[in-house]
């Protein structure tokens, strides 16, 4: 069975070319979103411990998150770029969290497929930035990455049909799609994965 769905929009090429020339500043972000990535896994863990059939997936995809995040900062080390000293807001992120219900079994359900779209989106934009970099051990991360990523996006929508049927679960993945290519298509140009 398939796990997600297909992404409605595909980045612009505009994106890519805004990353490519500020790479730097690209892995600030990227290094942010790691520790973003691995602290929401937890933060399900801290929210949610009677759900016991998918804690072990979470802690498992936290500890992957923070690894990537020390891969990110050995590359960063490499080129001599250093952490911000605040982890921005994420404008993406944000405008999505806010398509979320309030009630806690749905805002469960809505944050879990919220996750899903977001690591898919990251799964994309890794693949592009891969086939983009000339530096071979740079394109190698990224598309190790993205693999990843795209597990990722599917382990959250496994969790979701662990506890939702799968009818809703794929109504509000399809509702969260869309959103999420409105709120894309609304952002300005950044060297930021999202």
């Amino acid at each position: 069975m398939k796990l997600t769905l297909d992404l409605a929009c595909a980045s612009k090429s505009e994106w890519l070319d805004t990353v490519i020339n500020d790479f730097d500043a690209f892995l600030q972000d990227h290094a942010d979103c790691e520790r973003k990535a691995s602290s929401m896994a937890m933060s399900f863990v801290a929210k949610y411990p009677n759900r016991v059939e998918i804690i072990p997936l979470l802690i498992d995809t936290a500890v992957e998150e923070l690894e990537h995040f020390q891969q990110v900062y050995a590359l960063m080390e490499k080129r001599g770029v250093q952490l911000p000293h605040k982890i921005g807001s994420d404008p993406y992120v944000s405008a999505l969290i806010k398509c979320c219900r309030t009630g806690r079994d749905e805002r469960f359900l809505d944050r879990l497929l919220l996750a899903s779209v977001v690591e898919t989106r990251g799964a994309e934009r890794f693949r592009l930035v891969a086939e983009a970099l000339e530096d071979e051990e740079l394109k190698a991360f990224y598309k190790q990455l993205w693999t990843s990523e795209a597990k990722h996006g599917h382990i959250f929508v496994k969790m979701a049909l662990e506890y939702f049927e799968k009818d809703l679960v794929y109504e509000r993945l399809a509702y969260f799609v869309e959103r999420e290519a409105e709120v894309l298509d609304g952002l300005a140009l950044r060297p930021a994965l999202h």
